[in-house]
């Protein structure tokens, strides 16, 4: 579903590099109102720390944002040392063509990172890239994204609720299979148990020979 994302974690901090890998991503556009930075235009450390552990594996990685506040963005990219794009319109293509070209990687290739579905997973979903979804850093938000939430949010939950079931379900399968592989290797022993030969017992002329 084009509503849905392909990753979620609860900030960005926690997208690992054993996710990327599995994912084979190699390059990241990144959101910044409540992703990168709160509403008072703070980034705690956890974040810096994370940009600057993906750029030494090789990771690249470039701003995004539908902020008109040029200013503000260019701010948060100075910081991270990091090409932008602002007022991108998401989820409209043009943007993310962009930011693509900033990158120079296929769009198998990249993973978009944002707090919105509406702009970020919507978008990243349309041009086949990798969507990630993550909680907004706080419940203060502009207006225009405010009277958005609550949609966003039962969305959100129908995801989880999927994501989880689906988890649940394979679990399940897991241990079936488990169950099945233990309940074959103990009947092939039983079988080699009762098939080995009896040891033969000396008939009395044999005895009598000895």
């Amino acid at each position: 579903m084009i509503f849905y994302p392909q990753g979620y974690f609860s900030r960005i901090s926690d997208i690992n590099s054993e996710y990327i890998k599995q994912n084979n991503i190699k390059g990241f556009i990144l959101d910044v109102d409540n992703t990168l930075i709160d509403y008072y235009k703070n980034m705690n450390e956890e974040t810096i720390h994370w940009v600057e552990e993906m750029k030494k594996n090789g990771i690249k990685m470039c701003i995004l944002s539908n902020s008109n506040k040029h200013k503000k963005v260019k701010e948060v990219a100075q910081k991270l040392d990091m090409e932008y794009s602002y007022f991108a319109m998401k989820p409209l293509r043009n943007g993310f063509k962009k930011a693509q070209r900033m990158l120079g990687l296929e769009s198998s290739e990249i993973a978009v990172v944002g707090d919105q579905i509406f702009t970020d997973v919507i978008g990243a979903n349309r041009m086949k890239m990798h969507s990630i979804l993550v909680d907004p850093i706080e419940e203060k938000d502009i207006f225009v994204t405010l009277i958005k939430r609550p949609i966003e949010n039962y969305i959100k939950k129908r995801f989880i609720k999927q994501k989880n079931k689906s988890e649940d379900n394979n679990n399940y399968c897991k241990r079936k299979s488990l169950d099945y592989l233990k309940k074959d290797v103990d009947s092939n022993s039983s079988k080699i148990t009762t098939n080995e030969p009896s040891k033969k017992h000396s008939t009395k002329e044999e005895r009598d020979v000895l």
